[in-house]
């Protein structure tokens, strides 16, 4: 797979699992301008990298703001979710059990 070969979902954000094995799972995330805002509270520990757009994420009840190249680590069990994020935004998780 292509990081850059995708569609822009309409709405939403279209996942895919690009890797998995033992206790590490990595997703390829394409978001769309209108994502609906879920509180996530994971059981694994998430790495994230954002490797084009821009998005404002609420953690810890503070607003964090990602833009191209940036990266975030959120430990398990960490109340998350993301606000809103610029169409074609696409990020690489990487999800540790």
């Amino acid at each position: 797979m292509n990081l850059y070969n995708f569609t822009v979902p309409k709405n939403g954000e279209d996942f895919t699992t690009l890797f998995e094995h033992k206790n590490i799972k990595i997703n390829h995330i394409v978001s769309s301008a209108y994502v609906e805002p879920v509180e996530y509270v994971q059981d694994e520990a998430e790495w994230v990298v954002l490797i084009e757009g821009e998005a404002t994420l609420l953690i810890n009840n503070k607003e964090k703001i990602l833009k191209k190249g940036d990266t975030l680590f959120i430990p398990a069990k960490t109340p998350h979710k993301v606000l809103k994020t610029k169409e074609g935004t696409v990020w690489l998780t990487v999800h540790i059990y």
